[in-house]
């Protein structure tokens, strides 16, 4: 039998193949940067970027590279939701777009996600950083960016937290770092009650001494100090630990601290952008220091693609290019909205310098820590989650998943399968241009289809050449949104009616 072809393999297999010791299981520490593309990454930008990332591409140095990642979403929420439970987020009540600060919990109390999962299986769990998912606030609640209506008492313990969903501990912010209430919140409270108001790109109300520049330098050193807590049960195999770190960079505002401006020489975003780049860098030092490097398996990756507020044109006339080859960004149904870097990094299991070209999404996470860990995703959880493991231990080579599906800020569909693409709405579904709207007034054809092996830019439209691939695409994607899950399993029931064609 060889073990490592199977794209199904279980912890047991793999025990089996002489591959995991259950002593020996895996520190994992997952960084989720804020709005990072992939060409921002100077080992991944094909050549066209200018920004200088070289703990970044020390990562990709010592460990795996996945060249075909992407994320659940094109925008923040949606695919955080996909990271911690498995499930695309157009199968609960987020149809399209983010939450907000004050927005109720998205993630239903008792759903499985990644921490529960590692949690049952003996780990140490924290998530420090950008929630973005909802909390449990007392009082009048709002989905509104400006929090009009919202009557919030913030001296009350939050209702429901990371802690409400598997982790052991949390320390950081409600939402995007432009999103009020401009506060920290460690486990079911605020740090400081947020009775001054400031305006991070949005008004509203924050600590008087929350500062958005202190962000990415404090959740920085809150890691490296739950680290040090974790140490010495995890060197000693009795208990490794979870770390989720979602940073709130390079997204908006975009705030590099004194000693970082002008670094890059391009613009503030790139200077933001480096200084995200040496915390990873303090990161994987700490971990080092502590002799916990070698058997932490380190996953670096993006919620999405780069913002068009990292002032693309400006990046672009100075030789920089975010999305590298792709077309499109943040927010886009075009694979620069959801092409994301994905570099896993344990020195102990994966071979340096290594690349795989399994197509993973970031809905992976869930069935990736039960291989992990030996425990068992209940059959109605984890719906869209495969297993990277198999390719990460094989040196790359293992079975693809069948197909993966992407979403647009407008909750635009596309699905891929092999080379082709297929997106259901005639523009970006998002931010640029053309839009929905506009494409139709200009004509263009209310499906796209694109063989991204030669078409990586999506610039050629093959549907009406390729009617019976649009046919096979769109059942497929049917079969996904009717089964309530893309993979083998019982029927499941989506939270709510799903219109795959909505305009």
């Amino acid at each position: 039998m060889n073990c490592l072809k199977s794209i199904s393999l279980s912890f047991t297999a793999l025990m089996v193949c002489g591959i995991i010791n259950a002593a020996e299981r895996p520190n994992i520490v997952y960084i989720l940067c804020d709005d990072l593309g992939t060409g921002d990454v100077q080992c991944l930008s094909k050549g066209k970027g200018k920004i200088a990332t070289p703990n970044f591409d020390r990562l990709a140095k010592g460990g795996m590279t996945f060249t075909d990642a992407h994320s659940g979403s094109a925008v923040c929420t949606p695919t955080r939701y996909g990271v911690l439970t498995g499930r695309y987020a157009w199968r609960s009540r987020l149809q399209k777009s983010v939450l907000w600060g004050n927005s109720r919990p998205l993630i239903s109390k008792g759903r499985e996600t990644a921490a529960t999962v590692l949690k049952r299986a003996g780990y140490n769990t924290a998530c420090i950083g950008k929630w973005h998912l909802g909390l449990g606030w007392v009082g009048e609640v709002t989905d509104s960016p400006m929090l009009k209506g919202c009557k919030v008492d913030y001296s009350k313990p939050l209702t429901d937290s990371p802690v409400s969903h598997g982790f052991d501990y949390f320390f950081g912010i409600s939402a995007s770092l432009d999103m009020a209430p401009y506060t920290w919140i460690e486990n079911f409270k605020v740090t400081e009650l947020p009775t001054a108001i400031k305006a991070f790109h949005r008004k509203g109300p924050a600590g008087p001494s929350f500062e958005a520049v202190d962000v990415l330098p404090t959740i920085t050193a809150k890691a490296i100090e739950y680290f040090k807590q974790c140490a010495p049960e995890a060197k000693t195999g009795k208990k490794p630990f979870f770390l989720y770190l979602p940073y709130a960079s390079p997204h908006t505002p975009i705030v590099p601290t004194e000693e970082w401006k002008g670094k890059s020489g391009l613009n503030k975003y790139a200077d933001f952008v480096m200084q995200t780049d040496f915390c990873v860098g303090q990161l994987i030092e700490s971990l080092k220091e502590l002799g916990l490097l070698d058997n932490t398996l380190v996953v670096f990756t993006s919620d999405n693609g780069c913002s068009p507020a990292a002032n693309v044109k400006e990046l672009v006339k100075k030789g920089h290019y975010p999305s590298a080859d792709y077309r499109g960004y943040k927010a886009d149904i075009w694979e620069g909205g959801h092409r994301v870097p994905f570099i896993c990094h344990w020195p102990k299991r994966v071979k340096a310098g290594s690349t795989s070209t399994w197509t993973t999404c970031l809905t992976d996470l869930i069935a990736s820590c039960a291989d992990l860990s030996g425990e068992k995703i209940p059959e109605d959880a984890g719906e869209d989650s495969v297993s990277f493991i198999p390719a990460l231990l094989s040196g790359g080579d293992a079975a693809p998943r069948v197909a993966v599906i992407h979403h647009s800020i407008q909750g635009k569909f596309a699905i891929r399968k092999g080379d082709w693409k297929m997106a259901l709405c005639p523009g970006s579904g998002g931010w640029a241009s053309p839009k929905d709207p506009q494409a139709r007034k200009q004509g263009l054809p209310e499906v796209q289809l694109y063989n991204v092996k030669d078409d990586i830019a999506e610039t050629n439209n093959l549907q009406a050449q390729n009617p019976e691939k649009v046919e096979e695409l769109t059942k497929l994607l049917k079969s996904y949104v009717d089964r309530g899950r893309s993979t083998p399993g019982p029927d499941l029931q989506n939270d709510v009616p799903v219109d795959m064609y909505k305009n």
